[in-house]
Parts: structure tokens; sequence; C-alpha cells
């Protein structure tokens, strides 16, 4: 049975889902006013895995994850660089799909993005006003009583006198408590027409944290079963979606709480301000696309990730490993994967323990061990199955070790032309020239491997 480390309960608990059979998922997806950064790779491989497993346990699962595509930094990006707003949101939401795509990240059931909800937020507003948990402030914004709400501080564990206005808290004129939060943002002057919506409590637009209550409960309902993000949401963003949405409906809002751990570069926190700050594209540049989604589910979801060239050139060490194996020993192609099988009964154990991606990997390597010792095309099978459910080891596996789409066909074929110049050396019996080309092309990156079916190559 699968467990779940539950945020609001700070221990693993049996998942069951609200429907039998049925699973309602959110997370909190990208601010979309610049390219993606290796803490939102992280949270997208990871939501996307564990879409996966629910799927292959099963599972019917609806996987909702927004876009924000209102926020001061939008406007304010948009504004430097002389566009609209929609024109700045399109682009980087293309350039988002481009970098979820190359990291093997499925699309969810629904990208909804926050501007095509306004209405659903004026609603749930104006039940909050109802409730007696929103008031508007002296200077036009519309705010959130946080000490109306009994249960504020509930997912971060604090009281609320413990509590303090955290980095994305905005402490406004008129709010009655610091701590308070604004609901809808009056219109100022200098803000372009397209951010600037009608609404009975005051031409505006909504606050940053409405977006998830009204997006959510209207694709998957006032309660459901998973809600995800990143380690840094938990206070305030989470904390103020139970207050909105549990408030407005006094209901329970989510029945299990995710959170994936912080992305550290060299064992400090990854920030602008340290200038350790990388984005996906960057980072694909010097490595290919499925090993920086091995990097990342090689860690425990709820662990920091530690990023370095060491640690990424040792998952392609890792990852070329596996390939290998699939390269030298053909899948059997009538496999099908049964759960009862001891090696598939530990990958799935370490799976419905809380995704316990590292313990499953572990279970990958003895599979090509396996393979690698007896030549087991049904071994072989079974870890390409097995890597499957994670979305590893979709590749042809030649491929992939001549790199796959970094390596093109103009190199392709000149280094086939000095393969087919060593092999004529070796006929020739000049092994010193023979040697020269093998050294020559290992310096360059290119690692020769002669066997029975002839010379192959690989990246080294």
């Amino acid at each position: 049975m699968l467990k779940i480390h539950n945020t609001l309960s700070r221990k693993k608990e049996q998942f069951t889902p609200i429907e039998p059979g049925k699973v309602r998922m959110y997370v909190c997806g990208m601010t979309v006013y610049d390219y993606c950064h290796l803490g939102h790779a992280r949270v997208m491989v990871v939501f996307d895995m564990v879409a996966r497993w629910l799927r292959a346990s099963g599972y019917d699962v609806t996987y909702v994850r927004n876009i924000t595509d209102i926020d001061d930094k939008i406007i304010k990006r948009a504004q430097e660089n002389g566009e609209s707003i929609r024109a700045l949101t399109d682009r980087f939401i293309a350039a988002m799909h481009e970098d979820a795509d190359a990291l093997g990240v499925l699309r969810p059931n629904h990208e909804p993005r926050a501007t095509e909800y306004v209405q659903p937020m004026q609603k749930l507003i104006d039940r909050l006003f109802e409730r007696g948990l929103a008031y508007k402030a002296a200077n036009g914004d519309v705010c959130y009583a946080v000490r109306k709400f009994e249960g504020y501080g509930k997912l971060s564990g604090k009281s609320l006198d413990e509590l303090r206005a955290g980095e994305r808290v905005e402490v406004a004129g008129g709010k009655q408590d610091p701590l308070d939060f604004v609901l809808w943002k009056h219109s100022r002057p200098e803000e372009p027409a397209e951010v600037k919506w009608e609404y009975h409590l005051g031409q505006g637009r909504p606050g940053w944290h409405i977006e998830c209550s009204a997006m959510s409960s209207e694709l998957l309902g006032n309660q459901f079963d998973i809600h995800g993000g990143g380690a840094d949401l938990q206070f305030p963003h989470h904390e103020n979606e139970i207050a909105q949405s549990e408030g407005a409906h006094q209901c329970s809002f989510v029945n299990y709480w995710m959170h994936n751990g912080f992305v550290r570069v060299d064992d400090e926190k990854m920030s602008k301000s340290l200038g350790n700050f990388f984005t996906i594209r960057d980072v694909l540049k010097d490595y290919a696309p499925e090993v920086v989604r091995f990097f990342i589910l090689r860690a425990h979801y709820r662990s920091p990730l530690n990023y370095s060239d060491a640690h990424l050139a040792d998952a392609r060490q890792a990852l070329t490993r596996l390939y290998t194996t699939l390269r030298n020993v053909a899948p059997a192609a009538d496999f099908v994967l049964d759960w009862n099988e001891p090696q598939a009964a530990r990958f799935q154990a370490a799976m419905d323990d809380d995704f316990n991606t590292a313990e499953a990997l572990s279970v990958l390597f003895d599979l090509a061990n396996e393979a690698n010792r007896s030549q087991s095309a049904t071994a072989a099978a079974q870890l390409k199955a097995l890597a499957g459910v994670l979305g590893l080891l979709e590749q042809d596996a030649q491929a992939f070790l001549q790199g796959g789409s970094e390596a093109g066909s103009d190199e392709t074929a000149a280094i086939e032309a000095r393969i087919a110049a060593r092999i004529a050396a070796k006929k020739a019996r000049n092994f010193a020239e023979a040697d020269r080309i093998r050294a020559e092309l290992l310096a360059e990156g290119i690692a020769l491997e002669d066997t029975a079916q002839g010379t192959i190559w690989r990246k080294a």
C-alpha cells in the first residue's frame, strides 16, 4: 500500500483517495516571466514521477499544474521590455513547455492560467467577505483577516504569535495585522489596462494566493487528494491557500500535502543573489536532458538536491552504465511486467514507501548487473520496463551512448571515418597508428569498444 509523507501531519500516512480508484492532484506551477530554473525542474520532474507512479498503480489521475501569468514581476518585466503581458507570458510558457518536454515531463491534464480564472477568484473573495474573513483595507486592497481563521498555522506548525510576515507576505498600508495578506490588489494608475479587471469591490487584479484556491476548486472540487509544490511554498503560500479554501467552503481542503526539497549548489541554496542560479537551458547545454532527470530522481524528493558538475557527471556515468547494458543485451520483445516477480516487487515497495526513487533506482542497477552477468534478455526487458515507469531508458541505447540529439550527422560521419581508418591501420599491422587514433578520439570524449560485431563508440 502506498504511503505518503504528509506535511500537514508530519508523518507517513497510508494513501486512501477520496474517490476509490481516482486521484485528484494539484501542484503549484511557474510564474512565467523568465526561463525556468533548476528548482522548477525539480518540481516538474518530481510530480511527473508521482503522477506516473499513481497511474502505474492503477489510479485514474487528474493532474492540475497552474500557471501564474499575472504578477508584479511579470508586469515589471513586460514594461521593461516594452511588450504586452500576454506576449511575455506566451513566450515563456512556450519556453517552459520546451524545457519540460526535454526532461521527459508529461503534460498535466489541466494547465490553467490565472488570467482565465479571475471571475472564480472574485466569487471566492465574495464568499470570504460573507463569512467575515475578508475586509477592504484603507489603500483599496482587499485583505484576508488571518486571526479570524482558527486553523491558521497548522501546515507550518507554528502559532500565530510565532509566525512573522515571510518573504512573500506583503505588508501593505491599511492591514489590520502584519500577517494579513492581499486577496485583491486595487489598480494603480501606472499599470497597463490588461491587468485591470472590473469588480464591485474595486477595479484591480487578484493577489497571488487566491489563484490556486480558485483554480483548484474549479477543476478538482472543494476538497481533493494531493497538493504539491516546493518546500519554499509551505509558508506563506500553502498556509494561505488553506485559510482561503477552508474559510470559504467550510470543509477540509487537501488530504495529503507534499513538498519537495530545495536545490542547493555546492551545498549553498541556489539564489540569484549568490550568483549560483542556473536555468534549465544553462544546464542542458552541458548535460543531456535524461541525465538531468536521472540526477533529480536519484535523490529522495523531500531531501535537499545538491547540484554540482561532479554530481551531474556521476549521474551521466551511472545512466551510461544502464544504457550500456541495454545495448549489449537486447531486451526480450514479448516481455510483460509482473509485479509479483522479486525485483519488480522490490521496486514497487520502494515507490510505495513515499516515492523512494533512490531505492527504486538501486533495483535497476541490480537488474543491469544480472543482465550483464547472465546475458538475460528477460532481465534487460525488466530493467527497461521498470525504468520506463520513471520516464527513464526510453531512448535507443546506442543513440543515447553516442550523444543522442547532441551528436550531429556530420560529427557522427567524422567519427565513423576515423574508426574505419583505425580498422585499416590494424589490418595493416600499424598498431601505433591505431592506438594514436583511439587516444585522439578519447581525448575528444569518444570512447571505442571492440566487440565481436565490430568497433562501437560512445560519448565518454
